[in-house]
């Protein structure tokens, strides 16, 4: 189960009808069926690759994969008979995973905690994204790199990365670039991203976003 089979009206509905009249014993999809369905007959559930999320570039995939993991381990033996979950990982000892292995909610909480605070994270600090875009490449780079002469010039007590290509580098023929501040008091910050925002806002040949923690880095 997953988008490409789900597409047509009501086809989710009746996998999930299907499985649970056990028309069939092997349900085989994406990360979509972690999440809150009851199968009460299921008594092992196998997790390929667990640990991908790891590997995102974004300060929230050990909280990510542990939520997701630790759904999945719901999806087990949800009814009277005794459930089994089998995970596959290239990275055993991390902490993410060793803490789903031991339903350690707490002791992940903590060790999340403290490497966010070394680095600079929420809930330590606050983060502001700021995305440069434009079909040409090279307005989008050189302008990415002014925004960031521009803020380091201003801002002396916040901390200002990048620029770097975004995640999507590129989107709709659009070339991204992302500028990230992670700060401790929007007042210091507010007065130059707007300038930021009405300085490229009639620019018809490169666009500015500015997102408030953003969900996605």
């Amino acid at each position: 189960m997953d988008v490409d089979t789900t597409t047509t009206k009501n086809a989710h509905a009746k996998i999930i009808n299907s499985f649970l009249e056990e028309k069939y014993n092997i349900l085989i999809g994406t990360q979509m069926i972690a999440k809150g369905l009851d199968f009460p007959n299921v008594t092992l559930v196998g997790v390929l690759n667990a640990d991908i999320g790891l590997n995102f570039p974004d300060f929230r995939s050990s909280e990510t994969t542990f939520s997701l993991l630790n759904q999945v381990l719901g999806r087990s033996g949800r009814g009277n008979k005794e459930g089994k979950v089998l995970i596959q990982t290239f990275n055993p000892e991390h902490y993410a995973i060793t803490y789903t292995k031991n339903h350690d909610y707490l002791g992940f909480y903590n060790e999340e905690m403290k490497i966010r605070k070394i680095l600079k994270y929420p809930p330590y600090y606050y983060i502001c994204s700021i995305k440069i875009i434009s079909k040409d490449y090279n307005l989008a780079s050189k302008s990415s790199y002014d925004v960031v002469n521009y803020l380091k010039q201003n801002i002396k007590n916040e901390i200002i990365l990048g620029p770097s290509v975004c995640n999507v580098f590129k989107l709709n023929n659009n070339y991204r670039f992302q500028i990230i501040i992670k700060y401790k008091d929007v007042n210091n910050i507010l007065e130059y991203l707007n300038n930021i925002e009405h300085h490229y806002f009639n620019k018809k040949d490169i666009k500015v976003e500015i997102d408030f923690n953003p969900l996605k880095l």
